[in-house]
């Protein structure tokens, strides 16, 4: 008969999550997890078969915690630029888990059209947030969502790593700029 687990997995991933906005993924080990619940890293492995699924458990709890920034931000009467801020606001806030999901490797052959699909399960509502305010094709949506992202990365990695500090404010100036910039563009191309 298998052992009978002392932490619960929410327990553990809590632990963990703690660990992570506090020091980082590198801090994130067994035997912390286990220090910081008052144990051995031993409980551990009888409710998770290895780090890698600990680690992933963890990833997946910062993953919600990023949606609801990301659902505020849909929330907002301009929704896009909403999503904006709120994405920034969490590389702000949380610049460990930022960091943890925004941060890091991903795949050679991941090309620019997959990567915002594959990091972020709100790209859809992210897209249409797009298509339901303004006059553009789901297309153009997605050109505009690249560009915007890419710019609004480059805010949240200088946020999350205490290059640069902005107000909520000067956020929305800026994001507001460029995505007229890019929309004005847009419409120009339409009429030629």
């Amino acid at each position: 008969m298998p052992p009978r687990a002392k932490f619960t997995k929410e327990e553990i991933v809590d632990a963990g999550l703690g660990i992570l906005r506090e020091r980082g993924l590198a801090a994130v080990t067994a035997r912390e997890i286990g220090r910081c619940l008052g144990s051995s890293s031993r409980p551990i492995f009888t409710v998770f078969e290895n780090m890698g699924e600990v680690i992933s458990a963890i990833e997946d709890r910062a993953r919600g915690i990023y949606s609801e920034y990301v659902q505020r931000g849909l929330r907002e009467n301009l929704a896009f630029r909403g999503v904006g801020q709120a994405y920034i606001a969490f590389a702000m806030y949380e610049p460990q888990l930022f960091r943890l999901l925004f941060m890091r490797m991903l795949p050679d052959d991941m090309v620019l059209g997959k990567i915002l699909p594959e990091i972020d399960k709100n790209y859809p509502l992210i897209v249409k947030s797009i298509t339901d305010q303004y006059p553009v094709t789901e297309e153009e949506a997605v050109i505009l969502y690249r560009h915007l992202w890419i710019y609004s990365h480059g805010i949240a990695t200088l946020c999350a790593t205490s290059m640069c500090r902005f107000t909520e404010a000067e956020i929305s100036d800026m994001l507001t700029e460029v995505f007229r910039a890019l929309l004005s563009e847009n419409l120009r191309g339409k009429m030629k």
